[in-house]
């Protein structure tokens, strides 16, 4: 993807240097609209945990720190090992600022595809704040962590990342590439673009009223939507002559690997239907690749008829 020297948004707000700052529980008011990545079940039992701890204990009272040693060094306020800050944190200072460029870059293209598609149809778009964060951070629909992933708050029109996501995509789920990295922003987008159509609204009042099999399926239609947003967004940047050859097929990769049967046959071994909320491989794959095939809002109309 060709995005140096390209326009940067303002609407970036960093926090990256922020330390802490979470609490409550995540998506506790109004909901957000998350990239899954596969944490879900699984959990440990009470018993492990205790052993844990004891475990823990022993070799704290011997004068080993075990989070340490797993941490490869502690972390300060910041976010960052000490280590690397007394060798001058200059690897890691670099890698986080070329990643903030980059993250800039994709979110002034997504304004520039919406501003222009909304204005097209006689309506305006309102830009979304995006929130870069190491670690864990508040949201206005509660804490934001690493263990949630990227997601869309609607309560403050704000898409929250995790600076060390975009590395956890490439070496836990195999998507590997700037483009890929660039489609989770532009479905975090979708979202908004959603909010801002009026839909998000909409199904978070229904919801209320659904079982949690029937939110589920529906909250399908809605993810598979914003991936086919995304795909808009694609196909404009393709005409702007931004993207590399092997870019579509790192975006449609990406989307192969966080469908919801891929990620819980990795995670747990087998499937369940039911509890599905992000649409499979072969669905997210499908709405993208319509969108970046269409260009069109008409083509991403994910609630009439199957997905």
């Amino acid at each position: 993807m060709d995005w140096q020297g390209r326009r940067q948004s303002d609407n970036v707000e960093d926090r990256q240097s922020q330390g802490g700052g979470a609490g409550g529980t995540p998506f506790g008011r109004g909901g957000g609209f998350s990239l899954p990545i596969g944490r879900r079940g699984g959990g440990l039992s009470i018993g492990t945990i205790i052993f844990l701890v004891v475990i823990y204990l022993i070799f704290k009272a011997m004068g080993i720190d075990l989070m340490q040693v797993m941490d490869g060094g502690s972390l300060d306020g910041a976010g960052y090992e000490q280590s690397d800050k007394q060798n001058g944190g200059g690897a890691v200072s670099s890698s986080n600022d070329q990643m903030t460029a980059f993250v800039k870059t994709v979110l002034a293209e997504t304004e520039d595809t919406w501003q222009g598609i909304f204005q097209s149809q006689g309506r305006t778009y309102e830009d979304p704040k995006l929130v870069l964060f190491r670690g864990q951070t508040r949201s206005a629909c509660g804490a934001a962590s690493a263990a949630t992933g990227p997601f869309y708050c609607p309560e403050d029109k704000k898409v929250y990342l995790d600076t060390a996501f975009f590395e956890e995509l490439s070496n836990r789920f195999g998507a590997s590439g700037d483009f890929a990295q660039a489609y989770v922003v532009a479905h975090e987008v979708g979202h908004h673009v959603q909010d801002e159509l009026g839909i998000l609204p909409k199904f978070n009042e229904a919801r209320q009223r659904m079982s949690e099999v029937e939110a589920n399926k529906m909250s399908i239609r809605v993810e598979l939507q914003a991936d086919c947003f995304a795909g808009i967004w694609g196909k404009y940047t393709q005409q702007k002559g931004i993207l590399d050859g092997g870019d579509l097929e790192e975006a449609l990769n990406a989307a192969q690997q966080i469908g919801d049967d891929t990620l819980q046959k990795r995670t747990q071994g087998y499937v369940v239907p039911d509890s599905f909320n992000h649409g499979t491989s072969a669905q997210r794959v499908k709405w993208f690749k319509q969108g970046f095939d269409s260009g069109q809002l008409s083509s991403c109309d994910t609630f009439s008829g199957p997905v």
